[in-house]
């Protein structure tokens, strides 16, 4: 207890006390981003982000991470520098579909997130020296499903590439199709198919890249029907998963199945190229394919 009636002496911290508030501030602890540290999915350890960025977003031990769409149009062409092509405006829940939380719900969440309309992204620019359009299916919007946002946008690719007359490439990620649009979703199967008979009319190269992963009506579409097929190391492609393949012949599936390396043995991927290694790789088969195209018109 303090005695009021005792004289109290008056506590002074000195010179030092008017600078403490400031000093604490400045040493105070700092929060460290949410984003500086990144795991590695094979090894559990912890990559620092901008090694990884550096790296291409290719980890210590090969595994080649998935990236957004922006990301991988500054990887591709020449001095990270494109022209951006806007997709199509489509009708937004044409089936009023909800599945616990409706599907406008769903789809303002990740156009937030990701920035931008729909899955797909398309831009134009030089690949090594030669000028095409490009088409990028980005997995972290809604699992790269394909719906019909994504078909209008495989189509405006297609004929803006007829339009330029310059060869399509076409990066490929999805889970399948968006069973919030039902058979219009399926719908786009068929509908990019006939976009790439365009380009085949106007005998212009149409190459794809498989990255992980590449699955469902995708894979049984337009990421089959390329003139060329290259694939990212590891990357996971096929139509059903391999669990599901599993439960349903009741066998092992052998080791890698539907991987990238294991479908180039099988002949259905031409080559599996990394990724600090794709524009070189694609600038030459695609100046290969125009000068044939040019040569034989």
């Amino acid at each position: 207890m303090v005695d009021k009636n005792k004289p109290q002496i008056e506590k002074r911290g000195g010179w030092l006390s008017r600078f403490a508030p400031g000093v604490r501030k400045i040493v105070s602890r700092r929060d460290t981003p949410d984003n500086l540290w990144v795991k590695d999915p094979d090894t559990g350890e912890m990559l620092y982000r901008s090694d990884l960025e550096n790296s291409l977003w290719v980890t210590p031990t090969g595994r080649h991470m998935r990236i957004d769409a922006p990301t991988r149009l500054r990887y591709t062409f020449d001095g990270g520098t494109f022209e951006s092509i806007d997709t199509p405006d489509v009708p937004e829940d044409p089936l009023k579909f909800s599945d616990g939380k409706p599907y406008k719900d769903r789809l303002a969440a990740a156009r937030k997130a990701a920035g931008r309309k729909d899955t797909m992204a398309i831009g134009f620019g030089s690949i090594d020296g030669t000028q095409a359009v490009a088409i990028v299916q980005d997995f972290s919007f809604m699992g790269g499903s394909l719906g019909m946002a994504a078909g209008e946008a495989f189509i405006a690719a297609a004929r803006e590439a007829v339009r330029r007359g310059v060869p399509l490439v076409c990066f490929t990620a999805a889970g399948g199709a968006r069973m919030q649009e039902g058979a219009l979703s399926l719908m786009q199967m068929a509908r990019t198919t006939l976009a790439i008979q365009e380009l085949k009319a106007a005998q212009l190269p149409f190459v794809v890249v498989l990255t992980d992963p590449t699955t469902g009506g995708v894979t049984a579409s337009y990421a089959m029907l390329g003139d060329v097929h290259l694939a990212e190391p590891g990357a996971l492609i096929g139509f059903a998963g391999p669990r599901v393949i599993e439960s349903t012949i009741r066998e092992k599936l052998p080791p890698g199945f539907q991987r990238a390396e294991y479908l180039q043995e099988k002949g259905m991927v031409d080559r599996v190229v990394t990724r600090a290694d794709l524009p070189r790789v694609l600038g030459l088969l695609l100046s290969m394919l125009m000068g044939g195209t040019r040569a034989a018109a």
